[in-house]
């Protein structure tokens, strides 16, 4: 049996409305096309997805901050304790085949940054639109909704496993 997609999905614990339904509709939209959310399992965008995800009977696992998997969303239905920090946007970013942001402050922005180190393609929705010229080859993949944020990592996700 082939491994499942895992998708990461990244934004800020605090975030507007417009990108929490965005981030719903990403977790709606990745589970309805079968493959595993990954977040940071927390609040705003990271509870958002999950909670679309969820809905749809998908997987959630969220990469805890803290020592206590208490913290974690109520839509998350694996949670992973690290007791890291913000050194956990490292494996949120790592653990997926492909990262997708939606809006996001500091923290988004750094998960960005470690998923390009890793050649992790990175699809953007209202997100950090770093200078091409500073990305060392990389580029940050733009959409314009949920359903085509997910469409455009499957498609790259499925091309690489060829």
């Amino acid at each position: 049996m082939a491994r499942r997609i895992c998708i990461s999905v990244i934004g800020a614990s605090v975030a507007a409305e417009g990108e929490l339904s965005i981030a719903q509709e990403l977790g709606r939209e990745i589970a309805r096309r079968g493959a595993v959310l990954i977040c940071g399992g927390l609040t705003g965008v990271m509870e958002a997805a999950a909670k679309g995800a969820r809905e749809e009977g998908g997987l959630t696992i969220g990469i805890l901050p803290g020592e206590d998997s208490s913290s974690a969303n109520p839509y998350i239905d694996v949670p992973i304790v690290t007791g890291l920090g913000f050194v956990r946007n490292v494996i949120v970013a790592y653990s997926g085949d492909a990262v997708i942001a939606v809006g996001g402050k500091l923290g988004t922005l750094t998960e960005i940054a470690f998923a390009f180190m890793k050649d992790k393609p990175v699809i953007g929705i209202g997100t950090w639109a770093p200078e091409e010229g500073r990305l060392e080859g990389h580029k940050l993949i733009l959409a314009k909704d949920a359903k085509e944020a997910v469409k455009k990592a499957l498609e790259i996700i499925n091309t690489r496993r060829a």
